[in-house]
């Protein structure tokens, strides 16, 4: 693109290059309204384009009067075939000097502490990684007043997080930054370039529906394209889902008001994928999770034990299936499946729902049902399980899964662990009546082996 002065001498390209200097290149100067002060502040425009990349837009913003100042990107160029992501392993102070195109639709991840910027929470930017941490840093620094008066421990929380993205500066370890764009229009800097940049990964994918729809680019009631969306493998579904977490309405089992509950598909390691289900309630505070297997029940039950003989022990992680049963020969216990449901925990989380189920909720330490006898006997079996807990009780504890769908990490993985054993076995009949796989069944649907229709009254009537 080209521009034509007033002497209508045909000018440069409208796009400069990012840093170039000298010349008479200015930004273009607008009187515009300081949205924090209602005063005349003033916008500077600037085309500009990035080397390797494109074209952009950048914006900047600033009053004199309050002082209120705001910059923000856009692209100039269309909303791309195909979505963007870019993955950055930050070894070096150098690496923070990176120049950063965000766009507004882009998703901002720093695995390594669990932190997430969604998509269209921010205007675009045109920054470094430095940049980006600071700006995620005030951010969260905003409101940090207002939530030490009314939550503190929310407020100390927050600042212990602020402390971790500060660190993140130094460089101490290594990092990982993922810029994930379905527009195609953000960028992250290659040094190297046009050489290859091995600190840097960059990924194209095809957008998901929701995410056409985020960037307007489909109606909600597209109801055409939405049938060809849905004939699209099972994988690119399964792949969505491996990277958000779904929220649907639903009420809380406790009080029945509105709540949400949160759906994400993990992968845990050296076992298969599973379903993860939590249900937080505003109203009464109360909590639920629930763990689904996300795969086909076994061809085998599954027998896990695990010998006891170190606190340690206490924070492998464990899944037990809703179809589950949990046996301590020691104590003389097996509590069936169902009974606590599915859960993804440690083991020490187990024993303490097993308590909680045995003996400070159970309903007949109370009222009528109350004994002396069953209250002591209930105590003593609350102390053993507590021992159990502290380390100093060794017993034996058995997952038995007739699905195979449970699960004990093996803190040696992937050699064996020399206190836990995994035995496959041929489920009976009783325990495959129990899980409904006797009358299953799902082949040899034919239409010749199907009954016969009933007669009709006409041809009843012939006959």
């Amino acid at each position: 693109m080209s521009v034509i002065s007033e002497d209508g001498v045909r000018g440069g390209n409208v796009f400069k290059d990012i840093g170039v200097d000298g010349g008479d290149w200015e930004p273009t100067v607008i009187e515009s309204l300081c949205m924090n002060c209602h005063q005349d502040g003033m916008t500077k425009i600037l085309l500009t384009k990035i080397p390797f990349f494109k074209e952009i837009i950048v914006s900047s913003f600033s009053c004199p009067h309050c002082y209120w100042s705001n910059t923000e990107i856009q692209s100039a160029g269309r909303i791309q075939d195909l979505g963007i992501c870019y993955t950055l392993k930050v070894k070096t102070k150098q690496d923070l000097d990176r120049e950063v195109v965000r766009a507004d639709s882009a998703t901002t991840r720093i695995p390594e502490l669990d932190f997430e910027i969604p998509p269209f929470t921010q205007k675009g930017a045109l920054s470094t990684i430095e940049g980006l941490l600071d700006r995620a840093v005030a951010g969260l620094e905003q409101d940090q007043v207002a939530r030490r008066a009314a939550h503190p421990e929310v407020a100390e929380q927050i600042d212990q997080f602020i402390q971790k993205l500060k660190k993140l500066k130094q460089v101490d370890e290594e990092f990982t930054l993922v810029i994930e764009d379905p527009s195609g229009n953000s960028f992250v800097e290659n040094p190297v370039a046009p050489q290859r940049d091995e600190a840097l990964t960059v990924s194209r994918f095809k957008r998901t529906m929701q995410q056409d729809m985020q960037l307007g680019l489909r109606a909600d009631d597209d109801l055409e394209e939405r049938e060809e969306e849905e004939e699209e493998p099972a994988k690119d579904n399964l792949d969505a889902m491996r990277n958000e977490v779904l929220v649907f309405n639903t009420n809380c089992p406790n009080c029945n008001a509105p709540a949400h509950t949160n759906m994400k598909l993990v992968q845990i390691p050296h076992f298969k994928e599973v379903i993860i289900m939590a249900t937080n309630c505003d109203s009464c505070g109360h909590r639920t999770n629930e763990v689904k297997s996300g795969g086909a029940t076994e061809a085998q039950g599954t027998k896990i034990t695990l010998r006891v003989t170190d606190p340690s022990d206490m924070t492998r992680d464990l899944l037990k299936s809703e179809t589950c049963a949990i046996l301590i020969p020691e104590l003389e216990f097996e509590l069936g499946m169902a009974a606590v449901g599915g859960k993804f925990t440690t083991l020490e989380g187990l024993v303490k729902d097993i308590k909680d189920l045995t003996v400070s909720k159970n309903p007949f330490i109370c009222g009528d049902s109350s004994t002396s006898e069953r209250l002591q006997k209930l105590k003593e079996f609350g102390e053993k399980l507590d021992k159990i807990m502290a380390g100093e009780m060794e017993v034996h504890i058995v997952l038995d899964d007739p699905a195979g769908n449970s699960y004990l990490q093996n803190v040696y993985a992937p050699d064996p662990d020399p206190e836990m054993t995994t035995e496959k076995y041929t489920r009976t009949f009783e325990q495959n009546e129990d899980l409904g796989l006797n009358d299953m069944k799902t082949e040899g649907y034919q239409q010749e082996n199907l009954p016969a229709p009933p007669p009709t009254a006409a041809a009843a009537k012939k006959d």
